[in-house]
Order: structure tokens, then sequence, then C-alpha cells
């Protein structure tokens, strides 16, 4: 019985080493076909359900932080529009349904390790979405890009509500990571590039966990690369891998698609923020980063431990991190750190929060 789970164990090595990505379609994309999702009006957002994360919410994910750090004084500062990643990874269906209670657990656990790097500098508002299956990213299908539009266009409608809600005034930050940062890729083209008042009460733009074309996409979206530590009305991203890194998957992709200028991205580089330095193209030591996340193994709450994790950006674009820490099981295939890619800077990204909200304010009117 020993002997043939050994072989058992080496035949799935073997067979994941050279089919790995077309198993894992088999057992994420969906089967059925693409259902119609109706569509979500921008004042069904003026309900407090609808939203994970919002200022008047009991419990509110957002608000958590690790020992030592506080949230900011309620009413003050930028208002966030967090856009969560993808927390669905069922083929039952292309969308989610929006009151999976497993999948809204699942978002308000990111909330609480990306969303909260925020919440010293605003307030977080991170609203429900019949987000697209974690499936809809490995298939070309054409099931896969209807699941995404139907997802966006439920963000969209949040965010109308979100700034209705919000002092026309009010400086905002936004954020997302993987497929929210794909939504806040379109928000920024949609909205931000075509609304000059809307741009200018950008603090900044978060943009994790997606690649951004710098020749194709970055010219679209109203807002420039953020060029400084300092600088603000800008855009930030980054995507980790630890080493040796194999991105493949990644960059496969990104060359088979169109960027928002109508242009192939084949070969064009990505935006590569670094979080420990807040500027483009960097390298930093581990001694720079202010702290990463390091989970309890039931995800209840984490430990902030900094001076673990250094960065640097590289090849195409990517974030390569060294030997990858031990935050987590969820390190993806070719050592991708995506799920982290908050977490591993989280004292960074909330201190580079605070300095762009310094110099947004410090701009003339």
């Amino acid at each position: 019985m020993i002997a043939a789970l050994v072989v058992l164990v080496l035949a799935g090595a073997v067979a994941y080493r050279y089919f790995g990505n077309d198993l894992i379609r088999m057992a994420l994309v969906p089967g059925e076909s693409y259902r119609a999702q109706p569509v979500a009006q921008s004042h069904v957002y003026d309900r407090r359900i609808l939203w994970l994360a919002r200022p008047d919410i009991p419990g509110n994910p957002a608000l958590w932080t690790p020992a030592g750090e506080t949230p900011g004084p309620a009413g003050k500062g930028a208002a966030v529009f967090f856009i969560h990643p993808t927390s669905y990874v069922s083929r039952d269906h292309w969308n989610a349904p929006i009151d999976d209670p497993e999948t809204n657990d699942r978002a308000a656990l990111f909330l609480r390790g990306q969303a909260s790097a925020f919440n010293a500098v605003g307030e977080v508002w991170a609203p429900r979405y019949r987000q697209a299956t974690f499936g809809a990213f490995l298939t070309s299908a054409a099931d896969a890009d209807r699941a995404l539009q139907a997802a966006y266009r439920d963000v969209s409608a949040a965010f109308d509500s979100f700034l209705t809600q919000i002092d026309r005034r009010r400086p905002i930050i936004l954020a997302g990571h993987s497929q929210g940062a794909l939504h806040l890729t379109w928000l920024l083209r949609d909205r931000v590039a075509k609304d000059p008042r809307l741009a200018r009460r950008i603090v900044a733009a978060y943009v994790v966990g997606w690649p951004v074309s710098r020749a194709t996409d970055l010219p679209s979206m109203g807002l420039p690369e953020c060029a400084g530590a300092e600088a603000a009305g800008c855009i930030l991203s980054w995507q980790s891998f630890a080493e040796p890194a194999d991105p493949a998957l990644i960059v496969d992709t990104y060359d088979r698609t169109t960027g928002f200028d109508g242009r192939p991205r084949r070969g064009t580089p990505m935006v590569c923020t670094n979080p420990l330095t807040g500027t483009p193209n960097a390298a930093a030591p581990a001694t720079a980063n202010l702290g990463t996340l390091f989970p309890a193994r039931d995800l209840s709450t984490a430990d902030m431990i900094a001076g673990r994790v250094p960065a640097r950006c590289a090849d195409r674009g990517f974030l390569l991190i060294g030997t990858g820490p031990d935050v987590g099981p969820y390190v993806l295939p070719g050592n991708n750190y995506h799920v982290y890619d908050y977490s591993l800077f989280w004292a960074n990204v909330r201190a580079d929060a605070a300095r762009r909200m310094a110099a947004w304010k410090a701009r003339p009117r």
C-alpha cells in the first residue's frame, strides 16, 4: 500500500509538472453556459447590506489591525473605495451569488489582511459584487469575459452610490486586488479618465495583483504612474513572486491580450512599484520592510514582523521577494505570492497611503 501511494504521489507530481495548468482549468472552470445577470442600479448600493465594509457597519472587517496599530478617527481623512479579490472558487456558476455566505466570509478575510492597511488614513468602503469565479481567469472562453463584465457592472454601480454617499469634496483612495484590481483599471479608464474633477480628488490608486501595461494601458487610465514616494494623484501596481519565479501563466495570458489603446500588450513592460520605497523599478533590502503580516493558523489574527521580506522590480515588471517567507499555504504555482501582495508589505502600504495623503493635502487647489 505504501509503495502504491508513493507511485501515486510521483505520478501526480509528474502530471502536474507537465499538465498542471490544464488540470487546474479542469477543476475550476465552470462547465455550465453563462447565465445573464440582472443589471444592478446604483441606488441598490445605498443599502448597507450590499457592503462588506463601510463606516456604519458593525463588525467592519476593514477596521482590523495588528497589535500596535489602530484605525484613524471616524469621519476623518479620505474615503477609500476598495474592490476585494476573487473569493468565489466554485465551478457551479460563472458569477457568485451575492449572498453566498462562504464567499462573503472569505472576502471579509481578504479585507482584514488587505483593505485594513488603509484604515489609518480614511474610512474603507468595500462592496459586495457578483464576482466572476476563479476559473474565469483560467480560460479564454467568451463566457469568462461575460462574467467579468457582469461583475464590473456591479462595481460601477457601487462606485456611483459611494460617490453620492460621501462629501463631494472629500479625497478618495482607490484600491483593489486581483479581480478587484482588474475592475479598478476599468473604473479608472471609464470614470476617472473622463472626469477631471473626480481625477483631482484621487489621492492614489493601488492597482495591486493585476498587470498594467505602461505602453498600452496607463495612458488611458486618467492618472500617471507614481514617479516618487511622495507623489499624489497617481497609480501604483505590483505582482509578487518568490525566487526562482515562473510567471509564465501570467505572461502568456498578458501577451495574448489587447491594451486599452487597442494595441497588443505583447512584450510591453508592466508597471512595477516597489511598495518598500513607493517608487517605480526600485530595489530595497528586507530592512526597509516595516512589517509583514504572519497570520495565525486559523487566520483569525496575524502578527506583524518587520525586516523579513525584501523586494525588487525585475524582468517584465514583476516584484521579486527573494526566498519566499512562510506566510501561509496559499502560494500559487510558479512561486507566485499573489494572495499575499498586500500582507507582505502591510506596514509599508499603510505608510505609503499616509504619505500620499499628506502630499495630496499640500497640493494647491
